[in-house]
């Protein structure tokens, strides 16, 4: 099959469009898998990041997509590549930490650090603290952006599920952050 067969295909990240896709990448059309890579590449990226310091994060999506290349004749049902992916990202992720050891290195400029710098890193590392469900749907919505439906059609979850993790964590990780507690003393003073 060649380069050019994929143009005709429906939207990646449709079920059709994932099983054609599919179909056509395990038949060697490169292009067909560079769709699903652009497709899904938000997803990753949001799955990683939710687990793993931020730093680290391109080389992994590299190493998931090539090891999702290299096993994509193991995928028994083609419309379920979003699943599938999301799962190895996650694999990865785990593995990536049990062969890396914990180490926190500060930066010698710590008080000449741009302030919005420094509380979106804050911000990643509280949600880095939260459990998985909601690390991970909060690490797609905020920083990937991908809206609710967008979440549950990449991730398989029930949209219902999507929108109880990302409202109980958004409220964990208010907490976390103190959000509610400077309002109020904010609306006090």
């Amino acid at each position: 099959m060649n380069a050019t067969a994929t143009l005709g295909f429906p939207a990646a990240g449709s079920m059709a469009g994932d099983t054609l896709l599919v179909e056509a990448a395990r038949a060697g059309d490169h292009l067909a898998f560079e769709r699903l890579y652009r497709a899904y590449a938000r997803l990753v990226h949001g799955i990683l990041i939710a687990r793993v310091p931020r730093d680290e994060v391109d080389d992994l999506m590299q190493d998931v997509f090539l090891q999702a290349m290299q096993r994509l004749s193991t995928l028994r049902d083609a419309a379920a590549f979003g699943g599938w992916l999301a799962a190895i990202a996650r694999n990865r992720a785990v593995d990536h930490l049990r062969r890396t050891p914990v180490t926190t290195e500060l930066p010698a400029d710590l008080s000449t650090r741009d302030a919005d710098r420094t509380e979106a890193l804050e911000v990643l590392a509280a949600i880095g603290s939260l459990p998985d469900a909601y690390r991970e749907t909060l690490a797609l919505r905020l920083v990937e952006g991908l809206t609710g439906p967008e979440i549950a059609a990449s991730t398989g979850l029930t949209p219902a599920s999507v929108r109880v993790n990302l409202h109980r964590g958004m409220k964990l990780l208010r907490d976390r952050l103190g959000i509610d507690r400077q309002r109020t003393q904010g609306a006090r003073e």
